[in-house]
């Protein structure tokens, strides 16, 4: 049984040097050059200073060399932070800052973001950067200067290294969206991904002859099943560009001919490839299973894609990052008759529970709508660097007297259903799923509201059947004397936010309406920016 992530790579590269860990475009790796490169870079990174429990940044694309940082760094006995490089500089500051990382990696893709940084000081001053560019010079800006480059790992020694780790130790830190428009960042550890991935590989009945995708980006939760998933058995990961999400011929083609065996992503894209209808019937023959989870997938995308694929099991999984992947499970039995049918989230996976409560704490009977809590071996031990958030969030279980045992509050609605399984209701708070990223409303009005051009504002959510899910709508009143476009408002907000959290609609107010409370009504709002999908932001 192992107790480190990074023991399923060695496992492999022990038994099967030579076969194929991970492709990407004309890259491809094996088993054992990807032990022998993350050694290299382990290496590298303890003589830049690191040592266990450090944190590593990696401002990489998704590729093949980022694989191998997240490997490396867990072979140094760090914790690494997955940022997204595209990101604007402001967000990324907040999640380096509050990471406090010994390293950040990064290469030409992240230069201009990682030389405003250095230039504005955002950056502490004990931080090393790590230059990984496949066939670049070290000149990367202005204001950067690399500790190491790629050239340094290939000259560093290849043997193993001996882990101080543990089960219980981190193994990263994924930054998700904070209502206070700070980022937050789950602390997840390598026993908890063990126990879900372990679960995982035996219940998809995993091994070495599987073709698996990797479609989220590597700060996205989901991608943490692909990857070692991928690795426990031994198998392929298929890494998916991501210019492809908006090309649904094109990732159509992808999956054929990358002959996967197992795709997993978000809903949304699976009813935005169903909305151009790229799917032919008995269409990827060597497909064998569809995972989705992070959102609600409609049920006319499920039986579009179910009735064209009738070789294939349709699994639905669920589970916040909080609790390490996915915590329940579904796997849709037959093809839905009606377009209205409930799918639920199901049952808990080995050594989760999932509690339907009320605010008392109590169970709510089968049929009653509650809070949906989770507890078990996949929770985090809490969000980095902040206790007073960790405490609200993760609560003394009240079924049981070890004061140990905790629970999670999702901020979900959910039900019993009468066979037993749990249905999802919607969320209880402001925050939201759209593209399948986990978006605070709260995070999206603080940056505006740091907009002088603004008086006040308001961010709603309404359904849609498009590629995003959800779609996020801002309603605003300009500052007196300010004439301001939606088009003009996106730009600025742009470099705030990242691209999944900035509004696809726009409705200006001379004043926003208010409830009885006074306080913006936001379900008029919404009702408004439902009846009127055609207002956008250039």
């Amino acid at each position: 049984m192992i107790s480190l992530l990074q023991h399923w790579v060695m496992g492999q590269a022990e038994r099967r040097p030579d076969a194929t860990a991970l492709v990407m475009g004309g890259d491809r790796l094996t088993y054992g050059q990807l032990d022998t490169l993350s050694n290299q870079l382990a290496r590298t990174l303890k003589a830049a200073g690191c040592e266990r429990g450090d944190r590593v940044c990696f401002l990489l694309p998704k590729s093949p060399l980022a694989i191998v940082s997240m490997l490396g760094i867990l072979k140094a006995d760090c914790i690494y932070i997955p940022v997204d490089p595209s990101s604007p500089a402001p967000r990324v500051a907040k999640i380096v800052q509050s990471g406090g990382p010994r390293v950040i990696l990064a290469g030409s893709s992240a230069a201009p973001l990682l030389d405003e940084l250095l230039s504005h000081e955002q950056l502490g001053g004990t931080t090393a950067i790590g230059w990984l560019d496949q066939g670049r010079g070290p000149a990367v800006g202005e204001h950067v200067a690399p500790r190491f480059s790629l050239e340094d790992v290939r000259r560093a020694a290849t043997s193993p290294l001996a882990f101080r780790n543990e089960a219980r130790d981190p193994a990263h830190i994924l930054f998700t969206s904070g209502s206070t428009g700070t980022p937050k960042g789950v602390v997840i550890t390598h026993g908890s991904v063990i126990r879900f991935v372990e679960w995982a590989t035996g219940y998809f009945g995993l091994g070495p002859a599987d073709r698996m995708s990797g479609h989220p980006p590597l700060h996205f939760d989901l991608s943490t099943f692909d990857v070692f998933g991928t690795f426990a058995a031994g198998a392929q990961i298929h890494l998916v560009p991501p210019d492809l999400n908006l090309l649904p011929t094109a990732l159509a083609q992808f999956i054929r001919t990358a002959e996967l065996t197992q795709w997993f992503s978000v809903p949304s894209l699976l009813s935005y490839l169903a909305k151009f209808d790229v799917v032919k019937f008995n269409d990827f023959p060597t497909l064998r299973r569809l995972l989705w989870c992070g959102e609600v997938f409609p049920t006319p995308a499920l039986r579009y894609w179910m009735t064209r694929l009738p070789h294939v099991k349709f699994t639905n999984l669920y589970g916040p990052t909080e609790t390490t992947i996915a915590s329940s499970y579904y796997t849709v039995p037959h093809c839905p008759e009606d377009d209205r049918a409930a799918i639920p989230i199901g049952s808990p996976c080995a050594g989760e529970e999932l509690l339907v409560l009320n605010q008392r704490l109590e169970r709510v009977p089968p049929g009653e709508v509650g809070d949906l809590y989770i507890r078990g071996g996949g929770l985090s031990p809490g969000y980095w660097r902040d206790a007073e958030k960790t405490h609200a969030a993760f609560l003394p279980n009240p079924f049981a007297s070890d004061p140990a045992d905790r629970i999670y509050r999702t901020g979900d609605l959910a039900s019993i259903g009468g066979d037993g399984l749990v249905y999802f209701l919607g969320r209880a708070d402001s925050q939201i799923k759209s593209r399948g990223y986990r978006i605070e409303l709260g995070e999206i009005e603080t940056a505006l509201n740091a907009l002088t051009c603004l008086r006040e504002c308001a961010v709603v959510a309404v359904s849609t059947d498009g590629f995003e899910g959800t779609a996020i709508c801002c309603a605003y009143v300009p500052s007196p004397g300010v004439a301001v476009t939606p088009g003009e408002l996106r730009h600025a907000l742009a470099k705030l936010l990242p691209a999944p959290m900035l509004p696809s609609r726009w409705m200006a107010y001379e004043r926003l309406p208010r409830n009885a409370n006074g306080k913006f009504d936001r379900r008029l709002l919404q009702e408004a920016f439902a009846s009127n999908e055609t207002v956008a932001a250039g």
